[in-house]
């Protein structure tokens, strides 16, 4: 250890209080963290990247300083969905602070795990006070059933008004229109549904027709319409 000069020639004074860093909330527990291994919990975060072209969700469960789980959701960017698999090869297995310093391919995804690494640090989890916290597996209950993120895109225009394309059921056939040519329901394919029909070798149309189902007025509508064609 360098001192100055300055430092050097002071008297010393004792410190005083030596009460330790503030506890935070973790896992239903109050702890004081002293060291990596001290934290635990799950939480979310979102990050994105310079342009802002793309954004990425990064769900994290960590248990005594070790990432145990991860699930990795991106949107708006192609090459993003390839750095999320490469991050999800990275993040388990590491330790907090390994991850925080590591590259994990996409700025996104980047930015999302500073934003997880400041909850966490702070004792900002989603299970700061659920004792025990969650069981290794438990982010895949944001995907639901099917096993797919959760997606909303619409697109609108002054000159010709909304279009939904997709929502969180799956993607949107037909829009249904009353006479003011407003939007009063939706038809929509989930495509999770359809997908696990075919692999179970379900002829093709009838897995459409089961897996296609409709919200709102749907059945009261003057007209539908493609979103994507009309």
């Amino acid at each position: 250890m360098i001192y100055s000069t300055e430092v050097t020639h002071m008297c010393p004074i004792a410190q005083g209080p030596k009460h330790g860093p503030a506890p935070i909330p973790e896992e239903g527990k109050w702890v004081q963290v002293k060291e990596i291994k001290d934290i635990s919990g799950l939480t979310h975060g979102v990050g994105w990247c310079a342009p802002q072209q793309g954004a990425c969700k990064l769900t994290l469960n960590v248990k005594n300083g070790i990432i145990e789980e991860a699930l990795v959701e991106t949107l708006g960017c192609s090459g993003m969905t390839h750095s999320a698999a490469m991050a999800a090869e990275i993040l388990p297995g590491k330790t907090l602070l390994e991850a925080f310093n590591t590259d994990l391919v996409c700025d996104a995804i980047n930015t999302a795990m500073r934003e997880l690494f400041l909850q966490i640090a702070y004792g900002r989890t989603q299970t700061a006070f659920s004792e025990g916290g969650l069981p290794i597996g438990a982010s895949l209950e944001d995907l639901g059933k099917g096993m797919r993120s959760q997606v909303g895109t619409m697109f609108g225009t002054k000159a010709k008004g909304p279009r939904y394309l997709e929502m969180a059921e799956g993607y949107v056939t037909r829009v249904a229109l009353n006479a003011d040519n407003e939007i009063i329901g939706y038809e929509f394919l989930n495509l999770g549904k359809l997908t696990d029909a075919l692999k179970k070798g379900t002829d093709a149309n009838e897995a459409v027709k089961a897996a296609t189902g409709h919200y709102g007025q749907f059945e009261n509508a003057v007209k539908y319409i493609d979103p994507r064609e009309e």
